[in-house]
């Protein structure tokens, strides 16, 4: 796991200082190493590195092939790099770990290669005979790579606050950018919150040279589902399907307990995290090291549940006992960390610092279960408003007036949701799973940011990938689960834990993401997946591995006391924040007074002002306009 950087285009002396500032600024992202390489006039690669296979020294990076025509910087973990090593027997290895064999894999077979990786990663490829840029991002979008282009060329980095560092990004925020997060506490790629500064989606590939930039795409989730659908095979629809799930989990786990450092994984005590624990221990050859971030306060402790795995599986288990005060004293900590703004962020920072100082630099994630075995309420939520498809059909002003009478009797986030849908035109998944998401309502969001005919990315998202094919032609449960992975998982969960648990130079893995498991997943039909409650069929595909007291306790999370912190030892914090907000006219000052009014008299929850709080404080330290 490490950082890239780079400068394409009219390179130059100050095209080397600029990018020798964008990579000290991901110094936190690889301790162990720094290393740039440039052809003296077309480009400029860097590369910091956290050392994860092959700590040698002769494994940095930037890499050369051994025929001297591709140059690679690589950011991530391709983990069946042993098995394609096997493949290219006639490459003269000088290393044993898994970037020489990406190199070599692209040197053989060209960006075909990239479909036989299974891992996590976005890199750049410099071929100086063609003098060609190839820039690749994995398949779910696990590694970001930012993008900024200009008269003086494209410049590339893992963050943002990197490519700012170049000195060639203008401090300018994007305010479509701006609403989008408003809505969703999160900015949907390919826009960011700068002006001018994209994300490559996941999944694509960028070309440069001297004539043209373009990207293409090589991979998405759902060509690749409807593909295992059609290949007719019996666990898309039967109960084989519970088999097909266990082997590929159970791969996807033991290749990534690949590493030439210590490593873990985190356990909270959930489904999701246990069943990794669960496989590991299955498939590892010693005892598997556990992290569990439990609290001295009970409301909020889920020491007990993590426990009881750590004793079935005789793990090596650390239970970091922190109390609501000690992750307090983090919040200015995670939120200085913080390169692209979200609400979430805190909770993983805290989570990964824990665990990074009990001596672990890899740690394995359950994240990703929830999206693709329907784990969230949204999932059923869904499949119940299709189930009244039927209220579609009164006149439109009587269902508005249903809505207002809901709203009146049970005031609410939730209600006016509700009353959204009703207003809306269909109740199908590309029309209702947007709302579902929302953090602020349309009204709050044109109060407050005083724009009124923004388009909504994640609707527009919805409906050109959920109602046509091949995404119509998936299940319904899939479809949502598209769009999950494709908004909240892909734009806040795997940028927060980046971003987090980089800032620590953790590195984290996701079995769950084994695309491999996401086309299953995605092609098994709705009654396997959710026969009687959420995340059934994983649980069956489990077997025994689980005891009935995890499957079936309630789902806790974080549910530190945010409302009292925000009214008082955050409350400068959270005033610094708005202010800025308010300040440098970016959001409406009288709507601001309002939200946070809202929230001091219980109308409105810390969460959507603590989104806020966190794009101001954001803003003021990257010093945006």
């Amino acid at each position: 796991m490490c950082g890239i950087t780079g400068i394409h285009g009219r390179t130059n002396a100050e095209s080397w200082s600029a990018t020798r500032r964008m990579t000290a600024a991901l110094a936190h992202r690889g301790p162990d190493a720094e290393g740039h390489w440039t052809d003296d006039h077309n480009v400029v690669l860097g590369h910091r590195r956290l050392s994860i296979l092959d700590t040698s020294e002769v494994a940095n990076q930037p890499m050369t092939s051994y025929c001297g025509r591709y140059v690679i910087a690589f950011n991530g973990e391709v983990y069946n790099y042993r098995e394609l090593r096997e493949e290219l027997q006639d490459y003269p290895f000088k290393t044993t770990g898994d970037t020489e064999v990406v190199l070599a894999a692209l040197r053989a077979w060209g960006p075909s290669a990239l479909e036989r990786f299974n891992g996590m990663f976005a890199l750049a490829l410099w071929d100086t005979h063609e003098e060609k840029l190839m820039l690749a991002r994995d398949r779910m979008g696990i590694k970001p790579l930012y993008l900024h282009s200009n008269e003086s060329g494209l410049i590339w980095a893992s963050e943002v606050r990197a490519l700012l560092a170049s000195g060639r990004v203008e401090r300018t925020l994007d305010r479509t950018g701006l609403v989008d997060f408003l809505r969703y506490q999160t900015v949907h790629g390919p826009r960011t919150l700068i002006q001018n500064v994209e994300m490559l989606p996941a999944g694509h590939i960028l070309w440069a040279d001297d004539n043209e930039v373009r990207t293409e795409c090589w991979w998405d989730a759902a060509t690749a589902a409807k593909k295992r659908v059609d290949e007719g095979a019996p666990w898309t629809y039967g109960a084989s399907a519970n088999r097909k799930v266990r082997e590929l989990l159970t791969d996807s786990v033991a290749l990534r307990m690949r590493s030439d450092v210590p490593f873990g994984a985190f356990l909270s005590g959930g489904i999701d995290s246990s069943a990794i624990v669960a496989l590991m221990s299955e498939v590892g050859d010693r005892k598997v090291a556990t992290f569990n971030v439990a609290f001295h306060e009970d409301a909020f402790d889920e020491s007990q549940y993590a426990r009881q795995i750590a004793q079935r599986y005789h793990t090596d288990h650390h239970e970091i006992r922190l109390s609501a005060d000690d992750f307090l004293a983090s919040v200015p900590d995670a939120l200085a960390a913080t390169d692209h703004p979200s609400g979430d962020g805190p909770n993983t920072y805290v989570v990964s610092q824990a665990t990074k100082k009990a001596g672990l630099t890899v740690a394995l994630s359950g994240l990703g279960g929830d999206e693709l075995f329907a784990g969230y309420p949204v999932f059923r939520r869904t499949v119940d408003l299709i189930g009244k498809q039927w209220a579609m059909a009164w006149p439109r002003g009587l269902r508005r007036a249903a809505g207002a009478a809901y709203r009146l009797a049970k005031p609410g986030i939730s209600s006016d949701k509700f009353a959204s849908l009703l207003a809306g035109d269909s109740l199908d998944p590309a029309s209702t799973y947007p709302i579902s998401r929302r953090v602020l309502l349309e009204k709050d969001v044109q109060r407050l940011s005083r724009m009124a005919s923004v388009p909504d990315s994640v609707a527009q998202w919805c409906r050109t990938h959920l109602d046509h094919s091949p995404g119509l032609d998936l299940p319904v449960l899939s479809r949502i689960g598209l769009a999950e992975m494709h908004t909240y998982m892909q734009h806040v969960l795997l940028r927060d834990t980046d971003q987090m648990s980089m800032a620590h130079a953790l590195e984290v893995r996701v079995p769950f993401l084994d695309h491999r498991l996401v086309e299953t997943a995605l092609a098994i039909s709705d009654p396997i997946k959710f026969p009687h409650t959420p995340k059934s069929l994983l649980t069956q595909a489990l077997g025994d591995r689980l005891p009935r007291s995890i499957i079936d306790r309630p789902k806790m999370g974080f549910t530190l006391p945010w409302e009292v912190w925000m009214r008082g030892p955050l409350e400068s914090i959270c005033a610094t924040g708005l202010q800025t907000l308010a300040e440098r006219d970016i959001l409406d000052k009288s709507a601001l007074d309002s939200l946070w009014n809202g929230f001091e008299q219980g109308q409105v929850s810390w969460s959507r002002v603590w989104t806020l709080v966190a794009l101001g404080q954001w803003i003021d330290r990257h010093d945006l306009r």
